[in-house]
């Protein structure tokens, strides 16, 4: 296993990080919500890239991995800032962004604040406004009071035994990074995959995403009973197959 190294970011973060050279533009994965580094899709593409000749990022969020500070006090701004540091001070030239789940609305953030870094994108359930829409919105009352009150809540994971604890500051900063309430023009290749079988970020989702993204090369691929994880061989090569793509069209 490769051992990440340590980036010192302008915020006082230190983010742990695993990069190899190549042929640009480079790959660089954005992980999902608790999730890090060493996750299914992000190691298949790391070995992809090498076997590729292709430059390739993967690090861990703040909070997350083996990255500093404290998961419950992160949120969407703070994690868009890890990834733009790191690909300022460890990338050269336009990059194709590959965003899972949360990574998804990152990288939209990125293409949004610095298009001119941003060679193409690819989307594995992408996860926009999430804190808004999934959580806050499906909020119940009680839960909403709680939130405000006490500064937090408790929901169950389908991936932990731990419940996830969302603060209230992740919801309300989450609403100055919204990228679905206002235009969004996506001036590269960009695919989007997304399972028919996900409940935690559901098909409408993606096509609420390709409805009101603006742009001349969007495409979206449904797969029917992918779930959430996207990590199956075949679900894999799609990543891959969309990646590929995306190379091809810049």
């Amino acid at each position: 296993m490769t051992e990440p190294k340590r980036l010192d970011t302008p915020s006082g973060r230190q983010l742990a990080y695993v990069r190899h050279e190549g042929q640009g533009p480079g790959l660089v994965f954005l992980g999902g919500f608790r999730s890090d580094m060493q996750g299914t899709k992000a190691l298949h593409l790391d070995g992809w890239a090498r076997a590729q000749g292709r430059a390739f990022l993967r690090f861990d969020y703040s909070g997350h991995g083996q990255s500093s500070g404290e998961f419950q006090q992160g949120a969407i701004g703070d994690w868009f800032a890890d990834a733009r540091a790191v690909i300022e001070a460890l990338t050269e030239g336009p990059q194709v962004l590959v965003g899972s789940s949360m990574g998804g609305w990152i990288a939209l953030l990125l293409a949004r604040a610095m298009p001119e870094r941003v060679a193409g994108l690819v989307g594995i359930a992408a996860a926009p406004d999430f804190t808004e829409d999934s959580m806050w919105g499906a909020f119940t009352a009680p839960q909403r009071i709680a939130l405000l009150e006490e500064g937090q809540v408790a929901l169950p994971s389908d991936y932990s035994d731990e419940p996830y604890i969302i603060t209230r500051r992740l919801i309300e900063e989450g609403r100055d990074n919204l990228v679905l309430r206002s235009p969004l023009t996506l001036d590269m290749p960009v695919r989007l995959l997304q399972g028919t079988a996900d409940t935690d970020v559901p098909p409408s989702v993606a096509l609420r995403l390709l409805d009101h993204a603006d742009g001349a090369d969007i495409r979206l691929t449904l797969v029917k009973g992918a779930d959430h994880r996207f990590s199956s061989p075949d679900c894999l090569e799609l990543i891959e197959d969309a990646v590929e793509e995306v190379l091809a069209r810049i």
